[in-house]
């Protein structure tokens, strides 16, 4: 009995240790937070866009990326004092809290959406919407 005891212990042990690498994460969701935005905007005027991307889980070498696309008027988007992104474009964001700065460029109202994603495919879309104040 004691013998059969062993020999399962023995081959639980080994088979157990049967993995030669790690299993490490890497692949972390996340959640955007977006601080509140006027509803209005008037031609010329810049609106503040205050942006936490908040991780669930911490790996060091995660990046992030921003792109946006306007499909109802027309502004500038762009990163503190960056020039401003070009539509469709995927730029690297250095922190994982940020602002944006979005000029109206016309006197009609004006919609448009960011989609900030990572390096392992996932992806948060936000949207805005501006009425014209003009």
């Amino acid at each position: 009995m004691f013998m059969l005891l062993a020999m399962l212990v023995c081959a639980v042990v080994l088979t157990s240790c049967e993995k030669d690498e790690l299993d490490i994460r890497q692949n972390y969701p996340f959640k955007v937070q977006v601080m509140p935005v006027p509803k209005e905007v008037s031609n010329g005027q810049t609106v503040e866009i205050r942006i936490t991307v908040q991780r669930s889980g911490n790996f060091s070498d995660a990046k992030y990326f921003i792109r946006y696309f306007q499909f109802d008027g027309q502004g500038a988007l762009r990163y503190y004092s960056e020039p401003p992104y070009i539509p469709n474009d995927v730029y690297l964001l250095p922190q994982t809290q940020f602002t944006l700065y979005y000029t109206s460029q016309a006197t009609v109202s004006q919609s448009f959406d960011i989609w900030i994603s990572d390096n392992f495919g996932n992806e948060k879309q936000l949207s805005f919407q501006f009425n014209s104040r003009d």
